[in-house]
């Protein structure tokens, strides 16, 4: 198979570079993997969102000494683009979003006193599923606190139904708070 020593280290060699590779990517993809391995007791898990981080802006907001940006999955954001709630129509199954929250500080650097993301605080979700989640108006809901120290999510409530009370405050928008922002 090998026709002369130098060939059979060339090959051992590309193979041990291979198997480091794949070690480190296997490492890096098992850290970076962690947070979807979570899930909100007898509801949503975090893996369900995969890719939120790509989603596009529907608004940002603060309350308290929290900032936070509100993304949607292309499914909602085309909802809301047809005007949805606002037409009366509600959002189609598979509307996803997300809801990222930091710890506000002032910027050192900014010319003008400017409030920005500080350290991550919780993320939230929110699917729109009327075969699963029918009785909290077609929606699942989970939150992820963030621990900064270990650098992991850990659930909150007890099943997908625990942010449907306070959402049912804007029922007649399709349990939705945030309006799609002016662009």
């Amino acid at each position: 198979m090998f026709s002369t020593p130098r060939s059979v280290l060339i090959a051992s060699g590309l193979l041990g570079m291979a198997i480091a590779t794949l070690a480190v990517l296997g490492g890096e993809a098992v850290s970076a993997m962690d947070k979807y391995n979570v899930k909100v007791p007898d509801g949503l898990a975090f893996a369900e969102f995969r890719g939120f981080e790509d989603w596009a802006t529907v608004a940002v907001s603060q309350s308290g000494n929290l900032i936070e940006v509100i993304l949607a999955n292309p499914v909602m954001i085309e909802a809301y683009r047809a005007g949805v709630p606002g037409n009366g129509k509600a959002f189609p199954d598979g509307s996803k979003m997300a809801k990222i929250h930091w710890n506000a500080k002032q910027s050192t650097e900014a010319p003008a006193p400017t409030t920005v993301p500080d350290t991550l605080h919780d993320v939230d979700f929110m699917v729109r599923d009327s075969a699963r989640f029918k009785g909290t108006g077609n929606w699942g809901y989970a939150e992820f606190d963030y621990d900064a120290a270990t650098d992991a999510f850990k659930p909150l409530g007890t099943g997908s139904d625990c942010g449907y009370a306070c959402h049912t405050i804007v029922k007649d928008k399709d349990y939705v708070f945030t309006s799609y922002g002016k662009r």
